[in-house]
């Protein structure tokens, strides 16, 4: 970080895709399946998913999904700087 920003005003600051279904779909497991193997609830699992606007991520449902997808956290959560 060798430049720090701060934010002094509402503006887009980017946002944080959830790339859960593509490794889902890479190893053919429907949300269903994700949700018995990690032991979350199916509503969950399906927001997730479907990279549903989120107002917090759960760190113990992205240890699960990576735990189960034997993944990185970066494989899971992936920071999109804004446009200009």
């Amino acid at each position: 970080m060798s430049e720090l920003r701060g934010i002094t005003e509402l503006r887009d600051y980017g946002k944080i895709n959830i790339n859960i279904k593509l490794i889902m779909d890479k190893y053919k497991i429907s949300i269903y399946q994700m949700s018995k193997l990690a032991n979350l609830k199916y509503n969950t699992v399906k927001a997730y998913y479907n990279n549903a606007p989120l107002t917090k991520v759960d760190l113990d449902v992205v240890a699960k999904l990576c735990y189960v997808l034997n993944c990185k956290v970066n494989d899971v959560l992936e920071y999109v700087y804004p446009s200009k």
